[in-house]
């Protein structure tokens, strides 16, 4: 009885510290907001650029302010909430500590179709091509599944990886070959092609956002179903979670999130696969947790990379998918030097 009353007492208290963990998480992630706000290659003071966030009133710092600035925090915030929840998503799906979108090769699908919209279509501006980002994104979903179910017994999550990264390989070769066959082509990538917040503005992210915002609906709304399936299709089954569907599910929530900012942002390294892992270690295995702060920290070090890479080689700019990657890579290294990963 005793021992029950102390676990009655220790569970309220675990939940309320996720919780304010959770807002912790978030007000870091206003403040990094305003900072990406604040800082650029055009310098203004803080009050000024403050002022010029409530008033829109013409001068310079407004118009840096509202043009260029607001879009671009605004696309991170979107493109780093879908990166890290479908991160997340994957892994939990695959029940693989190292899966992510990028390593089973959704994101270069998408990248792939964008290529081929560019340069056969003539197709230009996120709003045109994200249909084909999409159109990627689940066609390869489904050839990586198909091709890691090959053979007897269940879908294992190495069979997924081993499927995903020789899909990545050739999708990569594809994508390089037709861009450095097409100048045209490689002059529009350059800068998507590793990963980049610029050049968006209002009517972009209006296209995008509806999509990521279904997905990270979908995914919140397969927590609980996927806290079941950690037990085992078996026991998942027994505790009333449909396997099939929350796969099919899962999968579209993750083409939904990849597709869109794939096509909004390119082919973004190390957020999807980093964060939940730093979510796990947080808010524990509970993925009503994991998509949470996963969905709160992605934006976080997307949205402060972009920043870093605006002052760090001013007056010019390093581009958002070489930061995540400078800092991603050394933290998910430093993880899996652990004696073992955070548990999914």
């Amino acid at each position: 009885m005793a021992l029950a009353l102390t676990r009655q007492a220790i569970w309220p208290r675990t939940q309320l510290l996720r919780a304010l963990g959770l807002i912790f998480a978030v007000c870091v992630l206003a403040a990094v907001a305003l900072a990406s706000i604040w800082v650029g290659a055009n310098h203004f003071p803080f009050t000024e650029v403050w002022h010029a966030l409530w008033h829109n009133d013409g001068s310079a710092a407004a118009v840096v302010v509202h043009d260029l600035r607001i879009p671009r925090t605004v696309l991170g915030l979107l493109v780093g909430a879908a990166l890290g929840t479908a991160g997340a998503l994957t892994q939990a799906l695959t029940r693989n500590a190292l899966a992510d979108p990028g390593l089973l090769g959704v994101n270069l699908g998408a990248s792939a179709s964008v290529v081929v919209a560019i340069s056969y279509l003539g197709i230009a501006g996120p709003a045109g091509y994200v249909w084909f980002a999409f159109a990627g994104a689940g066609a390869i979903s489904v050839l990586v599944y198909l091709l890691g179910s090959t053979g007897r017994g269940a879908v294992r999550p190495e069979q997924l990886v081993l499927a995903g990264a020789a899909t990545s390989a050739v999708l990569g070769a594809f994508t390089y070959a037709v861009v450095l066959l097409d100048p045209r082509t490689f002059d529009q990538l350059r800068f998507w092609e590793v990963g980049s917040l610029t050049g968006r503005g209002s009517a972009q992210l209006t296209a995008l956002a509806p999509f990521i915002v279904v997905g990270i609906i979908l995914a919140l709304g397969l927590a609980h179903p996927l806290n079941a399936l950690a037990l085992g299709e078996d026991a998942g089954r027994g505790l009333g979670a449909g396997v099939g569907r929350t796969r099919a599910l899962g999968a579209l929530a993750i083409t939904l999130l990849c597709g869109a900012a794939t096509a909004a942002a390119g082919p973004i390294a190390f957020v999807g696969l980093t964060v939940p892992h730093v979510a796990r270690m947080i808010g524990g295995p509970d993925q009503r947790w994991v998509l949470s702060y996963s969905m709160v920290l992605a934006p976080i070090l997307l949205i402060g990379a972009d920043a870093v890479g605006r002052v760090i080689i001013a007056p010019g700019e390093l581009e958002a998918g070489i930061v995540t990657a400078f800092i991603g890579a050394p933290v998910f290294i430093a993880l899996c030097r652990r004696r073992r990963l955070a548990q999914l």
